[in-house]
């Protein structure tokens, strides 16, 4: 199993898609923010503690070993015990880190993984994931602003998963937050509009725009249909809006 990302969720989101923790084997994540990185400690020790026995390899900008590091440290207790206790083998000599920087990440049993630098400030290491298999390619825009070389890199890509911001939701979502001017600021520097989006996938000539990371995510003024409207003025083809737990297959 390969995870992209490992915010608040991703361990119960993968159990109630009904995959089991224990098949985790590559991890991969673009950047972080938290709201990419949280989960990462205890999705891996949630699948050690269902069974997980197997390598498992996390894929990360600079600094990602560091947060694996204290996690372990800060579990220090919890696993040892449970090494000694339950006889499971040690989490941390399952666990191995790759630290990434742009260009090819990995390339084995047929995968082929690589990263672009995109434009997310004031994070620098953030970074788009190309994953080519047997034909077929998915590329991860990640978190970021407007980038034009992105469509180079996804260029005929199967799939396009792209973050998506609305600006007509920015000032209800700003207004609850209590800090909305540097909100607003960080959102329109490091993030992407749905039509922008729209202009990536047009220019790259993917198959399939799939609209994820959504800004707002929770607004009850705003449905799918304002997320098509608006990714419609520049993009044509195949669309989907993301949602929790949506299993989206390559076109044949």
């Amino acid at each position: 199993m390969i995870v992209v990302d490992c915010g608040l969720g991703v361990t119960r989101g993968l159990a109630d898609a009904g995959l089991s923790l224990t098949t985790l084997d590559l991890i991969f994540v673009t950047h972080l923010h938290s709201d990419h990185v949280l989960e990462l400690g205890p999705l891996i020790h949630t699948a050690w503690t269902a069974g997980l026995a197997t390598p498992v390899t996390v894929f990360g900008p600079p600094g990602t070993g560091h947060y694996w590091q204290r996690f372990c440290e800060a579990l220090q207790f919890d696993i040892e015990i449970r090494i000694v206790d339950e006889g499971r083998p040690d989490i941390r000599d399952l666990v191995s880190v790759d630290e990434f920087g742009e260009g090819l990440v990995v390339e084995e049993r047929g995968l082929k993984v690589t990263a672009l630098r995109v434009d997310h400030p004031p994070v620098t290491d953030c970074f788009a994931l190309r994953f080519e298999h047997g034909g077929r390619s998915v590329v991860f825009s990640a978190d970021t602003a407007f980038f034009p070389p992105l469509a180079g890199f996804a260029r005929d890509a199967d799939i396009l998963v792209h973050e998506a911001m609305l600006e007509e939701g920015i000032e209800r979502l700003v207004a609850k937050t209590g800090n909305g001017a540097r909100l607003r600021e960080h959102l329109l520097a490091s993030h992407s509009f749905a039509e922008e989006a729209g202009r990536i996938a047009s220019d790259a000539g993917v198959k399939r725009l799939v609209l994820n990371h959504l800004i707002p995510a929770d607004d009850p003024e705003i449905g799918e249909s304002d997320w098509e409207a608006a990714v419609r003025k520049s993009w044509a083809g195949d669309l989907t809006i993301a949602r929790d737990g949506l299993v989206v297959g390559f076109r044949e």
